[in-house]
């Protein structure tokens, strides 16, 4: 072992030991840094998975999908409050629109949706808040999905606005623990649905297997459903041997005759690709690392300053250990030295604290939600890094304090 590693092993055993004489003055210390920490690793597991999700839904739905919406701007958008918003002049898309658009021989398929909360009940079972999704009835083709039991409703059933109904396994389970739920009738916002079948998630943009989900044709969707109206989006999916801007540019075309758009009118929808909606994410992602960034550097400032709180009263209360060193051979850069690896001892106590509880906390939110969170390895690496830092730069006034005691006065010390 070198004299480096035998110093560094010497400081790590002294912060140790301080630690277990002090616990509650290093609780107060080590806090500020624990919560720093914390707030890095649950934030970026949860922006991480989110992430992961959305790249790996996308890439199911097959690479040449894209959007047609109503409107749409990437990153974050905050409203002035006035009532001339900009999505304003853009006319909700229609039934009559996404299927003109199916008819284009660019495209192989289209699906229109619409969303909601709301209740679903069978006999004593009663959830106030699922989500109620109102689909067109080729929506596993184009949206993804397995049936596992059952079937899906066919286009003559939603023409005929029937209420039928394809419930995801999680409802299943909720609903009909160890029973057949196939053939039952629930209640949705109070109506009776014929539960045709059941089915797991594919890579939904919008959707996740851990809350109860139910399908059911968007014709009866709009006449029963308490939704917000006229957001209305549309996936196509162009033919195999189709370019996507070739078929996005005969969406454009045939969108704007139909709303009568002159040369030179902008146009009142928007077709968003898949690396559109990325980009907005990612946009979107950077903001709430911003964020993450600005919590847990004021929690790493708080912990720094009881950093030096602690280290100042460790030199105070060992002076003559100091001095007896000093005036055995000790020169400035050892006493430095070893007073800087005990307050990066700290800091690293309180950030192994910090990754213990984001990690549980990533790993609530991943079973109690429906996002993805993962802890990434940067994270982990950021913040052990932010720690010895921060341990070093508020450490740096105490240690050197501590260098530059005279061994008499401090021999002297009482």
């Amino acid at each position: 072992m070198t004299v480096l590693s035998a110093r560094l092993f010497e400081g790590i055993g002294i912060a140790l030991s301080s630690i277990r004489a002090n616990k509650v003055r290093a609780f107060l210390t080590v806090l500020g840094i624990a919560i720093g920490v914390m707030v890095v690793i649950t934030m970026a597991s949860a922006i991480t998975g989110i992430k992961r999700s959305i790249a790996g839904q996308l890439e199911a739905l097959g690479p040449k999908t894209f959007y047609v919406m109503r409107f749409f701007r990437g990153g974050v958008v905050i409203s002035d409050g006035s009532e001339d918003q900009p999505w304003r002049h853009n006319p909700p898309l229609t039934v009559d629109e996404a299927e003109m658009i199916r008819k284009l021989p660019a495209i192989a398929g289209v699906t229109y949706r619409e969303s909601s909360q709301g209740p679903v009940s069978y006999r004593s079972v009663h959830l106030p808040s699922a989500t109620v999704n109102g689909y067109s009835s080729e929506w596993v083709f184009s949206v993804g999905g397995t049936l596992l039991a059952g079937r899906n409703y066919t286009a003559s059933e939603e023409r005929a606005n029937s209420h039928v109904a394809v419930i995801n396994q999680k409802m299943a389970e909720l609903m009909f623990p160890n029973r057949d739920p196939i053939g039952k009738r629930i209640r949705i916002y109070g109506q009776p649905f014929d539960v045709l079948g059941v089915y797991t998630e594919g890579q939904q943009l919008f959707g996740g297997g851990n809350t109860p989900e139910v399908v059911i044709p968007h014709s009866t969707f709009t006449r029963i459903a308490d939704y917000f109206r006229g957001w209305m989006a549309i996936a196509v999916r162009p033919r195999d041997d189709v370019a996507v801007t070739d078929a996005m540019d005969q969406v454009t075309a045939a969108l704007r005759v139909e709303r009568a758009l002159r040369p030179g009118q902008d146009n009142t929808f928007a077709l968003v690709t898949q690396d559109a909606l990325l980009d907005s994410f990612n946009a979107v992602s950077r903001g709430f690392f911003l964020v993450m960034l600005a919590l847990s550097s004021v929690a790493l400032m708080v912990g720094g300053i009881g950093v030096v709180a602690v280290m100042m009263i460790s030199v105070t209360e060992r002076t003559r250990e100091i001095g007896v060193r000093k005036a055995l051979g000790a020169t400035r850069g050892e006493i430095m030295f070893q007073f800087l690896v005990e307050a990066a001892t700290l800091t690293l106590v309180g950030c192994a604290i910090g990754m213990l509880l984001g990690g549980a906390l990533a790993l609530l939110v991943h079973t109690a939600t429906p996002i993805p969170a993962v802890v990434p390895l940067w994270s982990v690496a950021v913040a052990v890094a932010a720690s010895i830092v921060t341990g070093v730069l508020f450490g740096l006034y105490p240690a050197s304090r501590a260098s530059r005691l005279d061994p008499v006065d401090a021999l002297r010390y009482e």
